[in-house]
């Protein structure tokens, strides 16, 4: 499989990941960990990934000021320019913006794939062959395209994607509706309907449609940008996010840009998938063992538990008698023992309890 220096990869790595409190952290979020104990970060298997496809140094990572250090230990392949540090959290759709305007200002018929940083991928050839595939139809066509993967369940958490009229490739479709985190009863119907596909949150675009299309839904960032006139170096470029980014919106791709495009398309990829931003995600996306228990890189005994998910620290043994539907993880000064149900809700409440009465320390 050829490589091509058109093809850029932009990784989205400035989340804090508090849903997967207490592994993930304030201080390090769970993209700069191992949490699978596998030898390498969910960043770094990110750009394993990439690597394969992608030109090393057409690959830029977006990431909030605070994580720039974590991004160049863990990369240290990675050219310092592309790491992309914003000095604030302003959600996808500024970040992407930014890597669009550097990009689009590197090579002018780019074709750019956006991909987060927290997501297990089943199928490396399958993965390949797909954005391959997407990478070449974007560079025929003006259009935004979602991957989307065949749903397992109906699962609630996910962002749904309703498949409209073939587009003429094998699997790829225009996109009919968006819907985010449904009802399980929605969930369920969309499942059992076929005619829905998670939503992965990797898209792809040339740099020309991508610019236009956050021109369009962003006029203040570019307006912005526009007056300043051609940045040229990228300290210059750095300076003006540093004075301005604190400006941008607070918008999601999937929100504010896909969802309001003319252009969009599905493809209706092979690899599997699993989100990795809640321990519910996580329990429902892995192996289990037996009682339907997962087991995370983890020493456990178990007795008479079921449906329990459960991540230690190495060198930490947990004995477990009796538990049912639970998440118990602990990390550092942490130990979190709670009911596997609706547990984004519930850390989130956690961790600002435990912020107000104990300090950012534990946070």
């Amino acid at each position: 499989m050829s490589i091509s220096e058109k093809h850029f990869c932009v990784i989205l790595a400035g989340g804090k990941g508090r849903r997967l409190w207490p592994c993930s952290r304030e201080e390090k979020p769970k993209q700069f960990i191992d949490f699978f104990g596998t030898g390498r970060t969910l960043l770094q298997q990110a750009y394993d990934r990439m690597v394969r496809i992608i030109p090393k140094k057409n690959i830029y990572i977006s990431t909030q000021i605070e994580y720039a250090h974590w991004v160049e230990e863990q990369l240290p392949e990675l050219p310092v320019d592309n790491i992309l540090a914003e000095p604030v959290a302003r959600n996808t759709a500024p970040s992407v913006a930014w890597a669009a305007y550097r990009i689009s200002h590197v090579c002018a018929d780019a074709q750019i794939i956006i991909i987060p940083s927290d997501q297990a991928v089943f199928g490396d050839d399958a993965f390949e062959r797909n954005v391959v595939d997407c990478l070449d139809f974007v560079d025929q066509h003006n259009c935004l395209i979602a991957m989307g993967v065949k749903p397992t369940r109906p699962e609630p958490g996910y962002g749904y994607i309703q498949m409209g009229d073939s587009a003429g490739p094998d699997g790829l479709f225009k996109v009919q509706s968006f819907t985010e985190k449904p009802e399980r009863d929605f969930a369920r119907m969309f499942v059992e309907s076929g005619e829905f596909l998670w939503n992965t949150g990797i898209f792809l675009s040339n740099v020309r449609h991508l610019v236009a299309s956050l021109r369009r839904i962003l006029p203040v960032v570019f307006r912005m940008i526009d007056k300043e006139g051609q940045m040229v170096s990228i300290e210059e470029e750095r300076d003006f996010v540093r004075e301005n980014f604190s400006k941008f919106p607070n918008l999601s791709m999937d929100n504010g840009v896909l969802e309001q495009s003319q252009e969009v398309y599905v493809m209706k990829c092979s690899f599997g998938w699993a989100d990795l931003g809640t321990w519910h995600s996580i329990y429902e996306g892995q192996r289990k063992s037996e009682g339907d228990n997962v087991v995370v890189a983890s020493e456990v005994l178990l007795e008479d538990c079921r449906d329990n998910i459960i991540k230690m620290p190495k060198g930490h043994l947990a004995v477990i008698n009796g538990l049912e539907g639970y998440i118990v993880a602990e990390a550092g000064d942490v130990l979190l023992i709670c009911k596997k149900g609706d547990s984004s809700a519930l850390i989130r409440k956690y961790v600002n309890e435990v912020r107000l009465k104990y300090g950012e320390e534990f946070i």
